[in-house]
């Protein structure tokens, strides 16, 4: 799996954002077959910042309806990686 292929995006929600006052913890949703370790090497090489940790958690696809047809979302997975002492929060995800 390539790096870029790893990281999909980072999340913007309110719960994200106060764990980001800290100065540490980023939260990216990433690929479903991502493993723990994948995920460091990849933002360590795309964002250069040292990796202290990485959680993952699995979001599980919501049942949805339109009209009399009924779907389900698929699951996706998110990781929570908190940087090592000292390191900085890249600039272009300062302001997100």
């Amino acid at each position: 799996m390539k790096l870029t292929d790893v990281i999909r995006r980072p999340l913007i929600t309110e719960k994200t954002t106060l764990m980001r006052e800290d100065g540490r913890t980023l939260v990216f949703e990433v690929a479903r077959g991502a493993t723990k370790v994948d995920i460091k090497r990849a933002v360590e090489k795309l964002l250069g910042s040292k990796v202290e940790t990485v959680r993952t958690a699995i979001a599980h696809g919501k049942m949805k309806r339109q009209g009399r047809f009924v779907g389900q979302r698929s699951d996706w997975k998110k990781a929570f990686v908190k940087l090592r002492e000292g390191e900085k929060v890249p600039e272009f995800l300062e302001g997100a």
